[in-house]
C-alpha cells in the first residue's frame, strides 16, 4: 500500500522538526500509543494498541530514522509485531518546507501487513492507514498550534479536560 499526503502547519519548520523528533510529542500524537522510548538518537521502541476491523492487537514496534537532513527531511522506518494478529511494517519519506511563518509537511509512505491483518482486505487496511495518518497529523498540528482562536477552547475552560503535552514536553494549558 502506498500513501501520500500534505499538511500545512502554522508553526516554524524548526518547531515542526523538533516535534517530529520528540518522544513526548509522538506519544501524544500516535493514535493508540501506550508508550514510546528513545533508544538512541535515531531509534525508538513503542507499544501501540489498535483495532483494525474485527482485529484488535497490541503491537511492539521498532522505529528507525534514516536519511536525516535536519530540519528538512528524513525517512522513518518502522515494524510492529502484533502476535497472532500479524505484523505491520513500512516507511515514510517526510519533508518539511518553509512557507512564510508556516511549514508544509509532505510524506510518501509505503506499508505492508501480514497474518490475520492481511486477510482483512486492502480496502479496510488502506482506509484504516489513511485514517491513522490523518489523526496523527491532526494531533501534531494541535500540539504545535494550540487551541483554535475561533472556538476559544482551552484546557482551562474545562477543568476535567485532559491535558496534552506541547512540543517542548510540558503540559499545555
Amino acid at each position: 500500500m502506498d500513501m501520500t499526503g500534505e499538511y500545512r502547519i502554522a508553526a516554524p519548520r524548526d518547531a515542526v522538526w523538533a516535534a517530529l523528533n520528540d518522544v513526548d510529542v509522538l506519544e501524544v500524537c500516535i493514535p493508540g500509543c501506550e508508550e514510546i522510548h528513545q533508544d538512541s538518537p535515531t531509534t525508538m521502541t513503542a507499544k501501540v494498541v489498535q483495532k483494525i476491523g474485527p482485529v484488535k492487537a497490541r503491537f511492539d514496534g521498532a522505529i528507525e530514522l534514516l536519511n536525516i537532513e535536519a530540519p528538512a527531511s528524513y525517512t522513518i522506518k518502522g515494524e510492529g509485531q502484533g502476535g497472532v494478529a500479524g505484523f505491520a511494517k513500512g516507511s515514510a519519506d517526510v519533508t518539511l518546507e518553509e512557507d512564510g511563518e508556516e511549514t508544509v509537511l509532505r510524506y510518501e509512505a509505503r506499508a505492508q501487513v501480514g497474518g490475520k491483518l492481511a486477510q482483512l482486505g486492502s480496502r479496510i487496511i488502506d482506509g484504516f492507514a489513511k485514517k491513522m495518518a490523518d489523526q496523527f497529523f491532526d494531533n501534531l498540528q494541535s500540539s504545535l498550534e494550540g487551541p483554535t482562536e475561533e472556538t476559544g477552547e482551552s484546557a482551562e475552560a474545562d477543568e476535567d479536560a485532559p491535558t496534552k503535552k506541547g512540543w517542548f514536553g510540558r503540559a499545555k494549558t
